[in-house]
């Protein structure tokens, strides 16, 4: 890449490594493993600069890099049986600090592909339509999934769905 490319990479990497980072800890409720997939999701970017045409694009297809990344990777033997107990690493200055834990808590429960659809829809404000597109699948797929997703979040949230609803 010359120097007005690699520019413009560190340029939109500057301005979404947080949303990306926080999107894939969303997804896959780890930070650590987030911050992994974050950065294969820009590796895999800057790779591909030159041959991406349209930059109005870049953070749908940043989106599907990841989303495609972290789905992959929870159906790897090895990652089935993996639960983390941490935290997750919140600003004080947020509102509902303790509405985001249990949110957070009770999406690593979901099943990874609901959990993808219920992130890009709710979390990430996507249509049934750009969701469907992020992962590849169609908008029949999409809307099954996102019902199947909020039932098992109503199954481990309870009486907590109902609060969650009056804080966001």
């Amino acid at each position: 890449m010359d120097d007005a490319e690699e520019a413009a990479f560190a340029e939109y990497f500057r301005a979404r490594r947080d949303t990306v980072r926080r999107t894939a800890y969303l997804l896959c409720g780890d930070w650590h493993r987030a911050d992994d997939h974050a950065q294969s999701a820009f590796v895999a970017l800057h790779r591909h600069w030159r041959r991406i045409r349209d930059h109005q694009a870049l953070d749908a297809w940043v989106r599907r890099t990841l989303v495609r990344a972290v789905v992959d990777e929870s159906r790897r033997p090895w990652r089935r049986e993996r639960s983390t107990d941490r935290t997750p690493e919140t600003s004080t200055s947020e509102p509902d600090v303790a509405t985001r834990t249990t949110l957070v808590a009770a999406l690593r429960s979901v099943p990874p592909r609901q959990r993808a659809v219920l992130v890009l829809r709710y979390l990430e404000g996507l249509d049934v339509a750009g969701t469907a597109a992020a992962l590849g699948c169609s908008e029949g797929t999409v809307k099954s999934q996102t019902a199947h997703g909020l039932a098992a979040l109503r199954a481990v949230l309870g009486d907590s769905l109902g609060d969650l609803r009056e804080a966001g």
